[in-house]
């Protein structure tokens, strides 16, 4: 079930030991299938215990949950899953395009769904949180995070677009002044030139 983390930097190096962060990287929101998204493996499994078929089916499911997280940092999603082995899969918020979730029939019915991130020049859908509570409140989350980290990505370009204007005019009126001093030397030194010629020819 989804959890808020208070404290980002004590919770990452205790409980998400396969996550490596930035320095600057903080943990916002962290996590996992929702419990009743089993119920399939339920369904379909109780019956075949009975022929052990089915054991091996709910195991799986409840094991997959279990090893499942998912993990909003202010930088990049993270998705973690895999039983015996382990698979890790992260997108910096700069590659994010489109955020967007769907829910089946149960998980209508129990509150769970999928959210969908898809990246620029990227096919398709690249990262999915599946079975996560309430998807909408999470796709709005990082939604949210995502806008933020780009505006904060993006203050370098904004600080030479807000130069004082009074300071830009300044600075063209200096310009201009000096080619207008180097035109009327220029001039000067032609009809200087010009004179000099002038007077040769009449000595």
């Amino acid at each position: 079930m989804a959890t808020d983390t208070p404290e980002p930097s004590d919770a990452a190096a205790s409980e998400f030991d396969w996550l490596t962060l930035d320095d600057d990287e903080q943990v916002q929101w962290s996590g996992k299938p929702h419990v009743y998204s089993i119920v399939p493996a339920l369904i379909v499994g109780l019956p075949l215990s009975l022929f052990l078929i089915g054991i091996p089916i709910v195991v799986g499911a409840y094991l997959n949950r279990e090893n499942t997280v998912y993990l909003l940092t202010n930088d990049a999603l993270y998705r973690k899953s895999g039983i015996l082995s382990r698979d890790v899969q992260k997108i910096e918020f700069e590659k994010v395009q489109n955020i967007s979730y769907s829910q089946g029939a149960l998980g209508n019915y129990f509150g769970y769904g999928t959210v969908d991130i898809s990246t620029a020049g990227g096919t398709g859908v690249e990262m999915q949180f599946r079975a996560v509570p309430d998807p909408k409140a999470v796709q709005q989350r990082i939604n949210e995070q995502s806008r933020r980290s780009r505006g904060k990505g993006g203050g370098g370009d904004g600080d030479d677009a807000s130069e004082d204007p009074g300071q830009i005019l300044d600075d063209i009126r200096t310009e201009l002044r000096a080619i207008r001093s180097a035109v009327e030397a220029d001039g000067r030194d032609v009809a200087s030139g010009e004179s000099e010629g002038e007077d040769g020819e009449r000595s």
